[in-house]
C-alpha cells in the first residue's frame, strides 16, 4: 500500500473520528446544561455529519478497494487495532458466520468427492448417524462411500470380538477387497452395524449374569479317572486325560469321534492347529499326532521327567517339565523338529510357558517368573511376589497374568516387572488362567470358576470388591484347565467355558459357557 494513501485514508478517519469527539463533548455539555435547568432529558445521540460520513466512506472504500490484498489486510489490522472491546465483539459476531463453510458440501462440487470421504470416515457410530441429518449432500457421501462397511471393517481390523463375529456369522465376506463379487449396497452395513452391537451387548449380558446352558459329556472308562487338559473350536474338543489317551469329540452331538493312544503316562498338556496335535505326558515325551488321521507323526525324547505344559506357534515350540528346564524347539514340519536351546535357571518344576515374539515366559514352583528373549534365548528378568508355587499364567503384549497356591492371581507389566494388581477370592489353588481384552477366567481346585473385570483391574483406584464379577460353582472337583472365546452369548447359545476336574466321576462336562472340566469330569459351558 502506497504510505501517502493509507496515511489519507486515516486522515479522513481520524477526521471524522475528531469531529464525532467535539461533537459528543458538545452533546454531552448541551444534555448536562439541559439537565440542570430542565431536568433529565431522554433520546439517543444523533451520528453528526452523515452527508459527509457517506461521503468519506465512499472514499475510503474506493481507496481501500484499488490495494492489494496484503495491503488491505494489514490496514484493518491497523484499524482494528484503534477500535475498543465493544466494537471488537462487534466485528467478531459479523465474521463467525462468515467464516462458517460446509466443506463436505464444497468438496464434492469441486470434485473431491474422496476428501469428503475420508474425513467423515474417521467418525464413529454415533457422529456418523449424526452426520447423515445434516443434509441431503452428507448423506449422499456417506452413502456413496460406503461409510458403513468402512466403520465395520476398522472394527474387525482393531477388535478380536468383532473379527470372530464376522468370520463365526459370515458377514466377513462381505468386507474388505476382493473377498466376493456380491458388494451389498450401504444400508446393508447400515442396518448391519446396530446388530453387532446387539450381539455385543448381549454376550456382555450372559458373562455379567452368568445365564449358561450346561451340557455333560460321558467319558466313562475303566480306567479313565480325569481329564488333565483340553482345546476346542467349533467343530470338535479335544482332551488329555490320566488313562494316557487323547479323546477327540464332535462340538454339536458331544460324541467321542476318535482315541487316540501310545502315550505310556497321563497326558498333561496338549495343543493342536489345523494340521497337527501336539501332546506332553508324564511319560517325559512329546507326541506329534495328525490331526485328521490320528496317526503319530514325531516322538520326541528329551526331557528327563514329565512334560507339563507346551506352547507352540509359527515354527516354534517351548516346552517346560518337572525336571525343571525349559526347551526351545524349531518346528520345520511335523517330522522335522529339533532342539534349539535348553533354558535352565528355575529351581523347582516349570508348570508353565508362554510366548510370543519377543519373550518367553515360564513359571515355576519356586514362586518366579522368568522373562527370557524368544530371539536370543536368554535371561531377560525375574518376576517376584507370589508367597507360593506358580500353577499357571498367560502372556499377551505387555501383560502377564499369573495364578499361584497362594491362592492369588497376579497382573504384572512383563516390560518393568512391576506386579500391577493381585486378585483375591479363590480358596483353593488357582490352577488355570485365561484373559481376554476384557475379562480374566480363573479355574480352581476349589472347583470354582471365575470372572474377573480385566479392565478394572488395570484401574489401580477400582475397588477390590468390585474386580470379580461371576462365580461359577459346578464343578464337584479340582477345576485343572479352561478355555473360552467371546463370541458366543448372543445365539443360539453363549460363550463356552469348557473346564476339567479331577473328580473320580466319569463325566466330561460341556457348558455353552467354556469350561471343561479335568478329570473324570469335563464341563463345556455356553451361555444362551
Amino acid at each position: 500500500m502506497e504510505p501517502e494513501m493509507e496515511d489519507k485514508t486515516l486522515e479522513l478517519m481520524n477526521t471524522n473520528f475528531m469531529e464525532s469527539q467535539a461533537d459528543d463533548l458538545s452533546s454531552k455539555k448541551t444534555t448536562v446544561f439541559k439537565t440542570i435547568t430542565n431536568g433529565p432529558m431522554t433520546g439517543s445521540r444523533k451520528r453528526p455529519s452523515e452527508g459527509n460520513y457517506e461521503k468519506e466512506k465512499d472514499v475510503c472504500i474506493q481507496l481501500f478497494d484499488q490495494w492489494s490484498e496484503a495491503d488491505q489486510v494489514e490496514f484493518v489490522e491497523h484499524l482494528i487495532s484503534r477500535m475498543c472491546h465493544y466494537q471488537h465483539g462487534h466485528i467478531n459476531s459479523y465474521l463467525k458466520p462468515m467464516l462458517q463453510r460446509d466443506f463436505i458440501t464444497a468438496l464434492p462440487a469441486q470434485g473431491l468427492d474422496h476428501i469428503a470421504e475420508n474425513i467423515l470416515s474417521f467418525l464413529d457410530a454415533r457422529s456418523l448417524c449424526s452426520a447423515e441429518l445434516v443434509c441431503k449432500e452428507w448423506q449422499r457421501v456417506i452413502s456413496e462411500g460406503m461409510l458403513w462397511k468402512k466403520l465395520i471393517e476398522r472394527m474387525v481390523r482393531t477388535d478380536p470380538l468383532w473379527k470372530g463375529l464376522s468370520e463365526r456369522h459370515q458377514w466377513e465376506k462381505y468386507l474388505f477387497k476382493n473377498r466376493t463379487t456380491e458388494v451389498p449396497p450401504n444400508s446393508y452395513y447400515r442396518s448391519l452395524y446396530p446388530k453387532i452391537i446387539q450381539d455385543i451387548e448381549t454376550i456382555e449380558a450372559n458373562w455379567r449374569c452368568g445365564r449358561h446352558n450346561l451340557q455333560r459329556i460321558q467319558c466313562r472308562s475303566e480306567n479313565s479317572k480325569g481329564v488333565y487338559c483340553l482345546q476346542y473350536d467349533d467343530d470338535k474338543i479335544i482332551s488329555g486325560l490320566r488313562d494316557n489317551s487323547i479323546k477327540i469329540w464332535d462340538k454339536q452331538s458331544l460324541e467321542c469321534l476318535k482315541i487316540l493312544t501310545g502315550h505310556t503316562g497321563s497326558v498333561l498338556c496338549l495343543q493342536y492347529d489345523e494340521r497337527v496335535i501336539v501332546t506332553g505326558s508324564s511319560d517325559s515325551t512329546v507326541r506329534v499326532w495328525d490331526v485328521t488321521s490320528g496317526e503319530v507323526l514325531n516322538t520326541l525324547i528329551h526331557h528327563n521327567e514329565a512334560v507339563l505344559h507346551l506352547r507352540f506357534c509359527n515354527g516354534l515350540m517351548v516346552t517346560c517339565s518337572k525336571d525343571r528346564s525349559i526347551a526351545v524347539w524349531d518346528m520345520a514340519s511335523p517330522t522335522d523338529i529339533s532342539l534349539r536351546r535348553v533354558l535352565v535357571g528355575h529351581r523347582a518344576a516349570v508348570n508353565v510357558v508362554d510366548f510370543d515374539d519377543k519373550y518367553i515366559v515360564s513359571a515355576s514352583g519356586d514362586r518366579t517368573i522368568k522373562v527370557w528373549s524368544t530371539s536370543t534365548c536368554e535371561f531377560v528378568r525375574t518376576l517376584n511376589g507370589h508367597k507360593r508355587g506358580i500353577a499357571c499364567l498367560q502372556y499377551r503384549d505387555r501383560l502377564v497374568v499369573s495364578g499361584s497356591s497362594d491362592n492369588t492371581i497376579r497382573l504384572w507389566d512383563i516390560e518393568c516387572g512391576a506386579c500391577l494388581r493381585v486378585l483375591e477370592g479363590h480358596e483353593e489353588l488357582v490352577r488355570c488362567i485365561r484373559f481376554d481384552n476384557k475379562r480374566i477366567v480363573s479355574g480352581a481346585y476349589d472347583g470354582k470358576i471365575k470372572v474377573w473385570d480385566l479392565q478394572a483391574a488395570l484401574d489401580p483406584r477400582a475397588p477390590a470388591s468390585t474386580l470379580c464379577l461371576r462365580t461359577l460353582v459346578e464343578h464337584s472337583g479340582r477345576v485343572f484347565r479352561l478355555q473360552f472365546d467371546e463370541l458366543r452369548g448372543g445365539r443360539p447359545c453363549a460363550r463356552t467355558p469348557i473346564s476339567p476336574d479331577s473328580r473320580a466321576d466319569p463325566v466330561v462336562c460341556v457348558r455353552v459357557r467354556v469350561c471343561v472340566r479335568v478329570c473324570v469330569c469335563t464341563r463345556v459351558w455356553g451361555q444362551s
